[in-house]
């Protein structure tokens, strides 16, 4: 009946937004609750080895480009559940794309797994690194990526014991942090076939809909000088470091005539070893970020300026190793209404003992905690401005894209931080790992079975975009910046 009502409507002409969110309106944006909780039941049954992956994936910690382990897992996973699997798309060798059923709609899922510089910690409510200064999964990729192929196995068998046209996709997404590996997935074409995406990510919240996001350009400043003695010869050399430093005084001063909402910020990643040896090489590694793509590299083709200004007034050569960027987010309202419905009917999160006593003395070292019981609560974040960037920005100028969060830390944590990565080795990420799952699955199921909301999703987004056809912020014939979690000493000496 669904079907029928669909075809009569579109074919009476039926083509802008509001006609097809109409029509979601009336005909609805679930499957019966049978079905909805059939699939939280597969997600449960596969609860353990979902969350020994996690674990596996967090303590491995893998930095952006070198997550091999941690995508090898992922992968074969996903291999030994029925999906065809293609390792090293993207000229990225941790890069994958795993693949079951046929036909139409074509669902993708987004999984990621890399780790953070700095962030090494324990699975315990105060700070203890792991490894002094090491990697950590502050910002939850390793339970990112297992929820993601938990909910496309459990989606791809649930389509085929229905016997339903369907395929879908798990995108093996390395590097998010900074090294947009999706920007050069769509480059490559790899999201061309897919109808829509979905993604989530762990927060200390509860929240579905589609803010727009910052966009964002990478480079890291590479200056070579000449080595001397500080103090018996300081008159030959001729300090690298000193151009890192004008460079970064430079950029302080271009922040007032910026326009507004841009952000830069910076930190040195090389600057010598020694007070009384004058450095040959120093680096200093940017971020230019603003709601506009396209404003974002003008601002940043004028911080270039102020790293030329640095090496001409220290006579040091300049390498810029350009990173690219990522655009800025395309927000999908139709999508987000049904991903927000299976939000809301899903969430079931509650505290244990242990955990409460967990999250309170996590909450006593936050600046700005929130009460525990947030968990239960769901917020709609369609609209809006994040202040973050991602590359799921770039996948969403191509295709139908929407994402959500579920609680993985205390409430009130903070991203990118050491009370991030405890939270995420705990029950804590374990259950809203297992929460985001059923939430991708039952939303992936409603898109599967009803095509008039895939048909709304796909005439938003094109209303959306208008004109306004995507750029990359690639250069040229860019390579993945395999590298860039690499020591810039280390790439100093091979090159």
């Amino acid at each position: 009946m669904r079907r029928l009502i669909f075809s009569a409507f579109t074919s009476g002409g039926a083509r802008s937004g509001i006609f097809g969110a109409l029509l979601v309106l009336i005909l609805g944006t679930g499957v019966c609750r049978a079905d909805k909780a059939a699939l939280a039941a597969a997600v449960e049954a596969r609860a353990e080895p979902t969350w020994q992956a996690a674990q596996k994936i967090w303590e491995w910690a893998e930095p952006g480009y070198q997550e091999t382990k941690s995508a090898a897992l992922l992968a074969e996973m996903l291999e030994s559940a029925g999906f065809r699997v293609q390792r090293g798309v993207a000229a990225i060798p941790t890069a994958f794309t795993a693949t079951r059923g046929s036909g139409k709609p074509v669902i993708g899922i987004l999984g990621e797994y890399d780790a953070l510089p700095g962030l090494s910690q324990q699975a315990v409510p105060e700070q203890s690194p792991r490894e002094p200064g090491g990697y950590g999964q502050g910002c939850g990729h390793h339970l990112f990526g297992t929820a993601s192929a938990a909910a496309a196995i459990v989606v791809a068998e649930q389509l085929s014991r229905d016997k339903l046209s369907g395929t879908v996709r798990y995108y093996g997404c390395p590097a998010e942090e900074g090294g947009a590996a999706k920007v050069f997935m769509v480059r490559d074409g790899l999201f061309n076939d897919c109808d829509v995406v979905l993604h989530w990510h762990p927060s200390s919240r509860n929240a579905a809909g589609d803010p727009t996001c910052l966009a964002r350009v990478a480079a890291k400043f590479r200056f070579a000088g000449t080595s001397a003695h500080a103090a018996a010869s300081p008159d030959q050399g001729r300090s690298s470091l000193d151009a890192v430093e004008l460079t970064a005084h430079a950029s302080e001063l271009l922040r007032e005539h910026t326009p507004e909402n841009t952000r830069i910020h910076h930190v040195i990643t090389a600057g010598g070893g020694a007070p009384n040896v004058v450095p040959d090489f120093a680096e200093v590694y940017f971020y230019v970020r603003h709601p506009k793509s396209e404003v974002a590299k003008t601002v940043y083709d004028r911080l270039v300026k102020c790293a030329q200004a640095g090496a001409l007034a220290t006579e040091t050569r300049l390498t810029i190793d350009y990173l690219g960027g990522t655009c800025e987010l395309v927000p999908n309202e139709t999508l987000s209404r049904a991903t927000l419905k299976n939000l809301r009917e899903l969430n079931d999160l509650s505290f244990t003992p242990e955990e409460q006593q967990f999250a309170a003395r996590i909450a006593n070292t936050l600046a700005k905690s929130a009460p525990p019981e947030t968990i239960r609560e769901v917020t709609d974040s369609r609209g809006g401005q994040n202040k973050g960037s991602t590359d799921v920005g770039d996948v969403s100028w191509v295709v139908p894209t929407t994402g959500f969060s579920t609680v993985c830390w205390v409430p009130g944590t903070p991203g990118h931080s050491w009370q991030a990565t405890a939270a995420g080795g705990t029950t804590i990420g374990r259950k809203g790992m297992l929460l985001a799952a059923k939430v991708l699955a039952a939303t992936a199921y409603d898109l599967a079975t009803q095509p008039e909301l895939i048909a709304a999703a796909k005439e938003e987004h094109k209303n959306r975009v208008g004109k306004e056809a995507y750029h990359t912020l690639l250069a040229p014939d860019q390579k993945p910046p395999l590298d860039y979690r690499k020591s810039p000493v280390a790439q100093q000496v091979a090159e």
